[in-house]
């Protein structure tokens, strides 16, 4: 099984931890506080979280846990992703570093295991837009 199939971003924020785990947690906001333009659109539906994105595609999320103690959200992709993925699971944790700086660290795990490479560079934009997003405040 040489290959790995997890994906991991870990991005400095020049922000405070309290607010980026309070963008991170609306998980019902992505569209406006952590992607905008990357997801047009949020709705939720208890703990099924639907995305509209860019081309009118919609990914149906599970949102696993939202857990305040270790400021960390857990989801998985179960619908509607572009990408031939049969299982997605990931989670963003938000841990502080200094006043006015924290990490964002963003784990995804796919399979199939040749899909990680794709993944990557997905994940690799989508951080980029969600530093910008959160240093904009």
């Amino acid at each position: 099984m040489g290959t790995i199939a997890t994906v991991v971003e870990d991005v400095l924020i020049e922000a405070d931890t309290a607010s980026v785990w309070d963008a991170v947690r609306d998980v019902g906001a992505v569209h406006r506080r952590l992607i905008p333009g990357y997801v047009l659109d949020t709705r939720m539906d208890g703990d099924v979280r639907y995305l509209t994105v860019p081309g009118g595609a919609v990914i149906r999320e599970l949102i696993v846990s939202v857990d305040e103690e270790l400021r960390r959200l857990a989801y998985s992709a179960v619908e509607g992703f572009k990408l031939p993925l049969t299982h997605h699971h990931a989670s963003f944790q938000v841990l502080p570093v200094a006043e006015g700086r924290c990490r964002l660290v963003w784990t995804t795990d796919v399979l199939p295991h040749e899909m990680a490479d794709q993944v990557r560079l997905r994940v690799s934009r989508g951080a980029q837009v969600m530093k910008a997003t959160l240093e904009a405040g």
